[in-house]
């Protein structure tokens, strides 16, 4: 059988995450790069590493390269124009997270998306990680009972050097609730359901920057469920999907950490360590607990993802996280945000 074309792919920033995905493309037998599109100075020499043209705007890069696709690692504010301009040209695009700045713009893509019939994957590449997969398997199997509750933590210290480098994640639209908390809110959406309130006080005692650097947020989920949420970016704490996962070798790493405890009425998971505790017959504090530890090898979320946009591309499969579905992340994570603007004041979501 004949080997079949690797698709042509193109990008859309040369930044931090433009280049960990042209490492993916490098790796995947399924795809070429063939084009970057980038304005800074910088990109000049990574095109040249990387062998391909650059062009200074998406849509000359568009024209002139037809690709089979196109990643857009951008800034925010970008993403939906640039989303817009594949959409018009008929040319499938992964659309790094969040998916807009805006909720309006959010919903202007997912209106896009849908009158299209071109595919748009968003980049929440969490939910391509083996061991939450295995995690939401074990939710979804009933070995937990029903759920009752969450804790979840991502507390980290960001170094000073990361505020100098970006001066913007010290005024308002930084900060770790926008900028942090989007890929938590998708995480729990993804094992847990759709969130329908949230309860949020912020603090900016460390840094006394205008944002925020800590939160504490109270989450009400449509079964139901309760959930708690400790998020900082001044802690030196390894409680975060970044220190326990494992999944990105750039970061310190402390496995025998947890950032998720789940809790339901006949036992609880442990996510990333995967301890699972069950009630072996009455579910009774007085009743011991079954423990075992579930099988969820690591792998690269990244390139699982870049594997699903390939398969988006050649039509054999929808994408996994849609304009529409990514646009419900993002208005729980401005929900956040607002809830703690007002002092506390909880804030139901449509």
């Amino acid at each position: 059988m004949a080997r079949r074309a690797p698709l042509r792919l193109a990008i859309a920033g040369a930044g931090l995450i433009g280049r960990a995905h042209m490492a993916r493309i490098r790796a995947d037998d399924d795809c070429t790069l063939v084009a970057l599109a980038d304005p800074s100075p910088a990109a000049v020499a990574v095109a040249k590493e990387e062998g391909v043209a650059l062009h200074t705007d998406l849509d000359t890069m568009l024209d002139a390269t037809k690709p089979d696709g196109v990643i857009l690692a951008t800034p925010n504010a970008l993403h939906v124009a640039g989303a817009l301009a594949c959409l018009e040209r008929s040319v499938p695009v992964l659309v790094e997270k969040p998916v807009a700045d805006s909720l309006a713009d959010a919903r202007r893509l997912a209106d896009a998306e849908a009158a299209s019939r071109v595919p748009v994957l968003v980049g929440h590449h969490r939910r391509h990680s083996t061991v939450l997969e295995a995690a939401r398997e074990v939710i979804a199997g009933g070995r937990l009972g029903r759920i009752v509750a969450v804790n979840g933590s991502a507390t980290f210290r960001k170094p000073d050097r990361y505020f100098a480098d970006g001066p913007w994640r010290a005024k308002k639209g930084g900060g770790p609730i926008l900028i942090n908390l989007v890929h938590e809110i998708d995480n729990l959406r993804m094992l847990l359901g759709e969130i329908v309130q949230v309860q949020a006080m912020a603090s900016n005692a460390v840094r006394g920057f205008e944002v925020e650097d800590s939160a504490a947020i109270g989450l009400r989920f449509a079964s139901g469920a309760l959930g708690t949420f400790l998020l900082s970016d001044a802690a030196a704490s390894p409680r975060s999907w970044e220190q326990t996962s494992g999944e990105n070798s750039a970061y310190d790493h402390h496995g025998d950490e947890d950032c998720y405890v789940i809790a339901g009425e006949r036992g609880s998971l442990n996510v990333p360590t995967m301890r699972l505790r069950t009630a072996e017959g009455e579910a009774s504090w007085w009743s011991p607990l079954r423990t075992e530890t579930v099988d969820a090898p690591v792998g690269d979320p990244l390139a699982r993802q870049l594997a699903h946009f390939c398969a988006v591309i050649r039509g054999q499969t929808a994408p996994r996280v849609s304009a529409a579905d990514a646009t419900r992340t993002l208005r729980v994570t401005l929900a956040v945000a607002e809830s703690a603007r007002l002092g506390g004041t909880p804030v139901r979501i449509d």
